[in-house]
């Protein structure tokens, strides 16, 4: 065996680095010695040969690091473009839900996931979407129940069953969700949680279901109760839920073992610009954490999370996955090395990516949505002009009810630029049914519309505005490009980006989306959007109901705390 053989100096190495100081996340320490690799395998540390040498010139030699829960979907690129991002920001592992792809095409939307993502210099592990919809009464483009999930178990990439939203389903021990658990449990795979604003008993709750992760805390209390009931939480800072300051005081040197980072949701822009998980080490060490805790929440504990044993360390037995890194505090990385090859340098990718040459029609023609008139998106008052408004919290995804009054002419709502009162509307696409309408605060538009086919998690044609006539032309150009983003005003289209697969992702290269979204960014700012958020990716949370407090479907107004529908006129 050649591992044995080079390991006990018997053999030459394929590749030794040597003059790298070890980042040891075994032991907190920096440790120096060389590395002696075997296709692709980290065999010794200590004094080797090597038919290669790598020279890492007093460079701090850290892990690859590790997203542990991101949905690939929401970078607006497929899998192997989306490797080309954030490989050279450090991260060699992700685990992804790809459940925005499944709410649209269902089982073939997975297998596009899976396909796109073989063969790159990116390790994609999969959890397989535990709801599709997000509740029973979501209209998605696809249903998945256990019989559909199971045969992906086999699949040597798939981990799981992923983040279970649907509480109610749990708690009330719906047959559907209960076979989907069994399922993953049989096959000894994990579980993923999803406990947005969830007391202490649901956090039992979920724990006797086996279920051993949470990426929904917003609180130390909520970080520390999920601790003590044996699960591990995952720190999030995303375009939306930025958590990491707020939740960074939970840790601490008895506890630390139990947490590790995730993006789950990050746009292109800012995964090119911040970066991914890398990002998240940055921000801790500015806020007074050691920069080997960090690391070792990006790496090994994120890999002990999800049994990935051969993941997270510079050690005999490990995947060699590392990166060169010149400053720890700063975290300022050089080299990016897959398996012992050289994948990115200097912040650029040193490989190239072919992308899944066939797409199923299911995904590439997925809007299917009516026909939108004025009659449509009317909301009427009859009784008066107090109204339930969603007020969007900058930067969150939870919102605010708003109980207030707002403009109503001849029995109809208005909206008003000056109260920051608009509409809001959600367009079944997969079927051509409903059409939900509601009032939003928060976006600060002065004219025009934007509307998008992002809409989680059934993925509806969304749309706000402040008229009618903006609202319809912005969601009819949705429609025409088969899915995407569209900022529109007095009926012209500013600025789009189509996303042609699935309504959710496109084929083009991450340099020509960036374009697309600075073209996009200057007609927002020509409309008077705020600049304190993402406006398209504020909107595309706003049809989740399964996040508090009030979110639109197309079946109308939602209370999440009460899991009802409810009227928009109070």
């Amino acid at each position: 065996m050649k591992e044995l053989a080079v390991a006990s100096k018997r053999q030459r190495a394929d590749i030794v680095i040597k003059n790298g100081k070890i980042v040891d996340v075994f032991t907190h320490n920096i440790i120096e010695g060389d590395i002696a690799i075997v296709d692709g395998k980290i065999v010794g540390i200590g004094a080797y040969d090597g038919h290669t040498i790598i020279d890492a010139k007093g460079k701090y030699v850290c892990p690859g690091l590790i997203d542990g829960h991101v949905h690939i979907e929401s970078s607006l690129v497929t899998p192997s473009e989306f490797a080309r991002v954030v490989v050279p920001h450090g991260v060699t592992t992700v685990i992804t839900d790809p459940h925005e792809i499944a709410n649209v095409a269902g089982t073939k939307g997975i297998e596009f996931m899976l396909n796109d993502s073989d063969h790159i210099p990116l390790d994609v592990y999969v959890m397989l979407p535990s709801c599709v919809p997000a509740t029973d009464f979501e209209h998605a483009g696809a249903t998945l129940h256990a019989e559909q999930l199971t045969p992906f178990f086999s699949h040597p990439r798939v981990l799981g069953l992923a983040e279970v939203m649907d509480y109610p389903s749990l708690l009330e021990g719906k047959q559907p969700m209960l076979a989907k658990l069994a399922a993953a449990m049989e096959a000894n795979k994990l579980i993923d949680g999803h406990l947005a604003g969830l007391d202490e008993t649901a956090v039992n709750v979920y724990r006797s279901a086996n279920v051993h992760t949470d990426h929904e805390c917003v609180t130390i209390d909520e970080a520390i109760a999920r601790i003590q009931r044996g699960m591990y939480v995952l720190i999030r800072e995303g375009s939306v839920a930025k958590d990491l300051n707020k939740l960074l005081p939970a840790v601490n040197t008895y506890n630390a073992r139990r947490f590790l980072f995730c993006t789950d949701d990050k746009h292109i822009d800012e995964l090119v610009t911040d970066g991914s998980i890398d990002h998240h080490i940055r921000l801790a060490i500015q806020a007074g954490m050691e920069p080997i805790t960090a690391i070792q929440m990006a790496t090994l504990h994120a890999a002990e999370c999800y049994r990935l044993y051969t993941k997270g360390a510079i050690a005999p037995g490990y995947d060699a996955d590392f990166l060169f890194v010149e400053d720890l505090h700063a975290f300022s990385i050089t080299h990016v090395y897959k398996k012992g090859k050289l994948v990115a340098q200097n912040g650029r990718a040193t490989f190239s990516v072919e992308q899944t040459s066939s797409i199923d029609k299911a995904i590439t023609q997925s809007i299917h949505a009516k026909e939108i008139t004025k009659q449509h998106i009317q909301i009427p008052f009859l009784h008066g002009n107090k109204a339930n408004v969603i007020q969007i919290i900058p930067n969150h995804l939870h919102t605010k009810r708003l109980v207030t009054e707002v403009h109503v002419v001849d029995g109809v709502f208005q909206p008003s630029i000056e109260r920051d009162l608009l509409k809001l509307v959600v367009v079944e696409r997969h079927r051509s049914l409903g059409v939900g309408v509601g009032i939003v605060n928060g976006f600060q538009l002065k004219k025009g519309a934007i509307a998008s086919s992002i809409a989680h998690d059934s993925h509806n044609i969304i749309a706000t505005g402040t008229n009618d006539d903006d609202i319809i032309a912005a969601i009819e150009h949705i429609k025409s490009i088969n899915g995407g983003l569209a900022v529109v005003e007095n009926g012209l289209v500013l600025a789009d980006l189509p996303l042609e697969i699935g309504g959710l992702m496109t084929a083009r290269t991450y340099e020509e989306v960036l374009g697309r979204l600075q073209t996009i960014h200057n007609a927002l700012t020509t409309i008077g959007a705020s600049e304190q958020f993402n406006p398209f990716i504020t909107l595309a949370f706003l049809a989740l109901p399964v996040i508090p407090e009030l979110k639109l479907t197309d079946q109308g107004l939602f209370d999440v705390s009460s899991f009802q529908f409810i009227d928009v006129e109070a």
